[in-house]
């Protein structure tokens, strides 16, 4: 396998899994590129990702840009045969896609045309997907758009949060990998085209998208904590500040107050009003205070009474 020279571009814990398993099999990755150090903390240190790590660990060139649009020249001096990204964060330009004699392949979490975009498994749950997967495909101009190479799926169960799921999408992602990768090589895999009919989008999530609105049925209130559940954590506003959401139960008790209102607060949870259902608050972070379940939080000061209203 020495002689395919591999540039793997990727980010995350999702591409370290990836990164790590093209190097567990040999393959001759010339060299990776990520983003740049980031500050993290309070004394905002500046913190590697976990795919430089790898490479790092590896003695792997690493190239870190902020603008993959103009500096791609950095990463062709490495005459890549084949580029593979996975969770890399930025829009490759087309003078990088074209360039590799094997092309730009890409690890995507979601069962694509579904969900291209920057938040495939935070909306695979938000949006009530019953089952999601991961997609290796061609790169393209267009995002999310190339040819297909290869599927995997899972089903998505009411009791999944994004970080269940996406660990159990970077397993997959990796395994599907090194399944497909031998056949690719060798040219035996006949790309499919999308259908670009059964197209739907995952756009990155905003502080919008994070904050709950109550005027809605119960389970789309629970969709979307758990989406969230562990980053970056729905919230809704009460009295002057932010409660963070972290996790919850739909109830089958009918709600008899405007959406939002707090019917009863006790050591067996928060009951909250939605459109149809009570939601039962299980595990909160109030301001100043560390993520708690609620029958904790009841023994001590807490912003939770009967009557009030999440905005």
């Amino acid at each position: 396998m020495e002689d395919i020279r591999i540039v793997f571009m990727g980010t995350a814990d999702f591409s370290k899994a990836v990164l790590e398993m093209l190097l567990e099999n040999h393959y001759h990755v010339v060299a990776v590129v990520s983003q740049p150090d980031r500050p993290v903390g309070r004394k905002k240190i500046l913190k590697p990702t976990m795919v430089k790590e790898v490479a790092m660990a590896h003695g792997i060139d690493c190239v870190q840009v902020s603008n993959i649009k103009k500096q791609y020249e950095e990463v062709l001096a490495y005459q890549p045969d084949l580029v593979i990204s996975a969770a890399y964060g930025q829009i490759v330009p087309e003078a990088l896609l074209k360039a590799p004699r094997l092309g730009c392949i890409n690890v995507h979490a979601s069962l694509l045309p579904k969900l291209r975009g920057g938040a495939p498994v935070h909306h695979a749950i938000i949006d009530g997907y019953d089952r999601t997967g991961v997609t290796i495909m061609y790169m393209a101009k267009k995002m999310d758009a190339g040819d297909m190479l290869a599927k995997i799926e899972t089903p998505i169960s009411d009791q999944d949060t994004v970080e269940t799921l996406y660990a159990r999408l970077t397993q997959l992602g990796a395994n599907l990998l090194k399944e497909m990768l031998p056949d690719f090589l060798a040219g035996k895999i006949i790309p499919e085209k999308q259908n670009e009919d059964e197209v739907t989008y995952a756009p990155t999530i905003d502080r919008e998208t994070e904050h709950v609105d109550f005027n809605q049925k119960a389970v789309a209130v629970d969709r979307l904590i758990r989406g969230l559940n562990s980053w970056p954590v729905a919230y809704a506003r009460l009295d002057d500040g932010n409660v963070k959401l972290w996790a919850g139960t739909v109830t089958t008790t009918p709600a008899t107050d405007k959406p939002g209102t707090i019917v009863q607060a006790d050591h067996s949870g928060v009951y909250v009003c939605c459109q149809d259902y009570l939601y039962r608050l299980d595990e909160v972070q109030v301001a100043g205070k560390k993520k708690m379940p609620v029958k904790d939080l009841m023994n001590g000061r807490h912003p939770f009474t009967n009557g009030k209203c999440f905005q």
